[in-house]
């Protein structure tokens, strides 16, 4: 990802403004604040950092720019309201997710933490820096005196319309959100904003109470959405969290966190995988998706067009039907700038492919890659689904390619395109780093990103006759009207026959005890995306493989311990 040319003019750009003085701790690596950093304390908690443990709270946090979750935004407002944020976030790259969350935590409710973007050669010597003090117009400390531009929005060209929201004639809400998307435009150097046709809400998950803050604050200020929205998995059974021994002050403010969006008017589609609804995107589409996962499968597998856009933008652009004119909605914006060759393994399964993700997002963290050497594979539909969420949780792009697999990947690369390489070792490394857990399994989980109805086929196909261990639980997180047509097959009855257990409208990212077994220490999942989270989520160890591994483990209690065949050849 690129940043505006107007940055590369400056040393340094203040997208929030504010004052701000501290200790600089420097983050080579980004950092998804979602299932990274505990929203209580402000400390990392991502196993896979090689800054766990650190504390952001009261330090001037400088990284290249954030990755992963589009809920990072929610943690960072959360923070901001507990007295845990960082004294201020400087970023090298074009960074969105905080970025909002710092706006919100500014606009709504008068708890500022400032935002910078510097010019590498800035960013570089505030990094080496102990401390620094922030001001208005500079940035100081040993060694350093930088100047800093304010963020202008006049350059933005502005409909009638837009204008009218601006000037509150729809409500308060309108022109709260037409000031936020303003800025979050001119922070990505737009033009204008992008008519959208649907969207998508994120932050409906009740990590903290910032969540359900803010959407009962928008909905009592008479926010109400302007295009088809949907809504993303949530943090309870929406109909049956009472007889699940969901503690009943957590389900009443989860079930009212979900409320406020549908009294918005979104659709209660409680899912992370609104892709497996019966409409989804057509390609060129510009829509307006928050979620990681479905943002990067509208992208790279259906050919939409939606930016990554954090949680709470994701409400601003359902209320005005607008969106930044940045980013992936351009065109230019959609080619590939790292060429990754992958070393294609014979008779790989479909654990290949969340690994293949989440260690193609380690090789471009910061820009949309295109993997070449795949061209003879065969991925499903829940195979593509599988490596578009684990990627997102290692790079802050919006999209990938992949040569042979996905409608764009035959676009030239950008000018400026780098090549990488994954090799056979880098995969047998990967499958390591996400079995880390003990061989005694205790819970099987199934649904991250939400099960499709195909998943659900495969597993009730895997357990046919058998019974899940006695001690082991085994549960399926799926969307609503996957579990409609799950149940009209009779899968669900031949699931739960099995031992198995099937919950809607909540995730794995957004699971909380006792609904996840207590008891429960080491897990095993076939998703990339929640073998990376888990450790940091759920503090429990966690075992990797694939859905026929993940069925075995289900019925024997145990983890299988050597790689799979395609690996060890």
């Amino acid at each position: 990802m690129t940043a505006p040319a107007e940055t590369a003019r400056m040393p340094a750009l203040a997208i929030a403004p504010g004052t701000a003085a501290g200790e600089v701790l420097h983050l080579a690596e980004g950092l998804s604040f979602w299932g990274g950093v505990d929203p209580a304390t402000g400390r990392i908690i991502d196993a896979h950092h090689p800054r766990c443990g650190a504390a952001l709270a009261g330090r001037i946090v400088a990284m290249p720019t954030s990755r992963g979750s589009c809920s990072g935004s929610g943690v960072l407002l959360e923070l901001a309201l507990n007295g845990h944020a960082p004294a201020a976030l400087v970023f090298r790259e074009d960074e969105e997710v905080l970025t909002l969350g710092a706006l919100v935590a500014e606009r709504m409710f008068g708890r500022n933490v400032p935002v910078l973007r510097l010019s590498p050669g800035a960013f570089a010597a505030l990094a080496a820096a102990p401390e620094a003090r922030i001001a208005a117009d500079r940035i100081t400390g040993p060694g350093l005196d930088l100047p800093v531009t304010p963020l202008g929005t006049a350059a933005l060209a502005l409909t009638d319309r837009d204008r009218r929201l601006l000037a509150g004639e729809a409500g308060r809400a309108p022109r709260l959100t037409m000031e936020i998307l303003c800025t979050m435009a001119a922070a990505q150097g737009a033009p204008a904003l992008v008519d959208v046709s649907r969207g998508h809400i994120d932050g409906c998950i009740l990590h903290s109470p910032a969540n359900l803050i803010f959407a009962e604050t928008m909905m009592e200020m008479g926010a109400r959405v302007a295009i088809p929205t949907t809504i993303n998995a949530i943090s309870i059974d929406y109909e049956n969290w009472q007889r699940s021994g969901v503690a009943p002050d957590f389900g009443r403010e989860a079930r009212r966190l979900a409320e406020a969006y549908v009294r918005m008017g979104a659709r209660p589609t409680f899912t992370c995988a609104p892709y497996l609804l019966e409409d989804p995107p057509a390609r060129d589409e510009a829509i307006g998706w928050s979620e990681s996962n479905a943002v990067i499968f509208a992208n790279s597998v259906l050919g939409a067009r939606t930016a990554k856009h954090p949680d709470y933008l994701d409400l601003c652009i359902a209320l005005t039907g607008r969106a930044p004119l940045a980013g992936v909605y351009l065109a230019a914006n959609r080619r590939a700038r790292r060429v990754i060759e992958v070393a294609l393994p014979a008779g790989i399964d479909d654990a290949f492919w969340p690994m293949l993700g989440w260690l193609a997002g380690q090789r471009a963290p910061d820009r949309i890659p295109l993997l070449v050497g795949l061209e003879a594979a065969a991925p499903t539909r829940d195979d593509l689904k599988a490596l578009c969420a684990a990627f997102g949780t290692t790079s802050a792009a919006p999209m990938l390619h992949v040569a042979g697999q996905t409608p764009e990947a035959d676009a030239p690369a950008a000018p400026d395109a780098d090549r990488a390489a994954l090799s056979a070792a880098d995969l047998a490394a990967a499958w390591q780093a996400l079995n880390t857990g003990g061989a005694r399994v205790d819970l099987v989980a199934i649904g991250s990103p939400h099960a499709s109805l195909e998943e659900c086929r495969r597993l009730a196909a895997l357990l046919e006759g058998r019974r899940c261990h006695p001690e082991t639980a085994t549960i399926v997180t799926l969307g609503q009207a996957i579990r409609a047509a799950a149940r009209a097959e009779g899968l669900t009855d031949r699931l739960e026959a099995a031992g198995v257990r099937i919950i809607p409208d909540l995730c794995w990212c957004s699971i909380t005890e006792p609904v996840f077994p207590p008891a429960a220490r080491v897990l095993m999942t076939n998703s990339g995306k929640y073998a990376h989270y888990a450790p940091g989520l759920s503090g429990r160890q966690v075992r990797f493989g694939s859905l026929a591994r993940c069925a075995e483990a289900a019925v024997t209690g145990m983890a299988d311990g050597t790689p799979p065949d395609w690996l060890a050849a």
